[in-house]
């Protein structure tokens, strides 16, 4: 994949360069993904000195199958392989966010109102920096969780480190029977 495979060039990528590259490829996978009628969850490009890893996270409502994650690595890396921006040989994994999936947007946390969720904050709120409880609103920048442990928390996006889904065993083998 990507640049010749036995080459072990050591590249040096700036920030800027990280940034470009990944959103030439959001670019792409949002495209192929539209067409597949899958929403595109998240692109992250890591490890970029010797052979960068490519991850593409999607997702639909019924679930994402294994032919899914196949039919969108087939055809990204098909275009990225004739555009060929990627100056190295690259790893690209193609997968469903999981179900504690990662919440990397606002709209993220939309999407899953009524969902339980831990969230990290990069700022303490009333000395506390975690949070776990089910997410209640969103308003504006605003989002509301009913935490376990303090009640209603108010909590800015701007402030959200890490946020992901936490999934509730009790309501799921409620579910399952």
């Amino acid at each position: 994949m990507g640049a010749s495979l036995g080459e072990s060039r050591l590249i040096l990528f700036t920030g800027m360069e990280k940034s470009w590259l990944t959103e030439k490829v959001r670019a792409i996978a949002l495209q192929v993904t539209e067409n597949e009628g899958l929403e595109l969850v998240h692109v992250e490009v890591i490890g970029l000195a010797r052979k960068p890893v490519v991850r593409i996270y999607i997702d639909k409502p019924a679930g994402v199958t294994l032919d899914d994650c196949a039919n969108v690595s087939r055809k990204v890396e098909a275009i990225l392989d004739v555009e060929d921006f990627i100056p190295t040989s690259y790893l690209l994994e193609v997968s469903s966010p999981g179900i504690e999936r990662q919440l990397y947007s606002l709209k993220d946390f939309e999407k899953f109102i009524g969902h339980a969720a831990k969230v990290r904050m990069s700022e303490p709120i009333d000395g506390r920096k975690n949070f776990r409880g089910i997410i209640k609103s969103v308003n504006g920048n605003e989002i509301t969780i009913l935490d376990r442990t303090s009640g209603e928390v108010k909590i800015s996006y701007n402030l959200v480190e890490k946020a992901n889904l936490e999934m509730d065993l009790r309501k799921e083998l409620k579910r399952g029977k």
